[in-house]
């Protein structure tokens, strides 16, 4: 037991694990599986000592709407769930964007490299006859350090002040309807579905794949990456790809349109 806990501390893993690999370490004490849905699905079937996270807990909504909640509660949150520091979390979900949500909970307060997406979700593990439980794994209280991550998240007067800046590319994570009743102006359309080999399954394409969707729309290697879209979800999702899976340096404007469009001294462009 001992190895095989130094063995997983001293080795890097993917953002992305497979199946197999998570089949392979259900029983390490430092990896916790967390399921980002909804609770009767969870009930119905879920991957074994994996715990449940509806993102609206993660939610703090008020006159600025729909945003995350404070740091100290998102630690008792996911202290509650059992993370604790060292422990490595995997994700997975029937919304990619809600899951893109409870990973940037996790950046927010300083985990977001001890994270991983389950490739391929719920579906390839049970296309593959992988083991199901209905019962709920008894409570394990973590101990979470609370490490702040004030560089992640931008506001309305930081992408004002970037709009023509050579050094930065805004991404709209949006749909081409959404897009096309307005925008930040210099913003580039990306789709979060292009993420995906199969979007049914949740299947992501590969590391170069994901680079080059990112260069395709239009991001440089020198360049830093700000995304955005409604409310903060789809540009979590996108978010986390470019900082985690290409490994660019990347910000979420987390309060996205329905910030940026009430206020009449942001430009917009139709």
């Amino acid at each position: 037991m001992l190895a095989t806990l130094t063995l997983l501390a001293a080795t890097a893993i993917d953002p992305i694990v497979s199946a197999h690999w998570l089949q392979g370490h259900l029983s390490d004490p430092q990896v916790r599986v967390i399921y980002v849905g909804d609770a009767a699905d969870y009930k119905r079937g879920h991957i074994p000592g994996a715990r449940v996270i509806d993102h609206m807990e993660t939610v703090q909504m008020g006159t600025n709407g729909h945003r995350l909640a404070t740091d100290d509660a998102l630690v008792r949150i996911f202290a509650k769930l059992g993370v604790s520091d060292g422990t490595h979390v995997v994700l997975y979900g029937d919304s990619p964007m809600a899951t893109g949500w409870v990973n940037s909970a996790l950046v927010a307060i300083g985990h977001g490299d001890d994270v991983s997406w389950l490739d391929g979700g719920i579906a390839l593990w049970k296309a593959e006859s992988r083991s199901l439980e209905t019962g709920t794994p008894p409570p394990v209280a973590g101990t979470l350090t609370l490490k702040p991550a004030p560089d992640l998240f931008v506001d309305a007067a930081w992408i004002r002040s970037r709009l023509n800046s050579p050094a930065t590319r805004i991404l709209d994570v949006r749909t081409q309807q959404e897009w096309t009743t307005g925008h930040v102006p210099s913003a580039t359309l990306v789709f979060w579905q292009d993420l995906f080999a199969d979007v049914k399954t949740q299947k992501f394409k590969s590391k170069d794949e994901i680079k080059a969707l990112l260069a395709k729309a239009g991001v440089k290697p020198d360049q830093e990456v700000v995304t955005y879209c409604a409310v903060g979800m789809r540009a979590s999702l996108m978010g986390w790809a470019a900082r985690s899976v290409a490994g660019l340096p990347t910000k979420i404007y987390i309060g996205s349109w329905q910030d940026w469009s009430r206020d009449s001294n942001n430009p917009i462009v139709k």
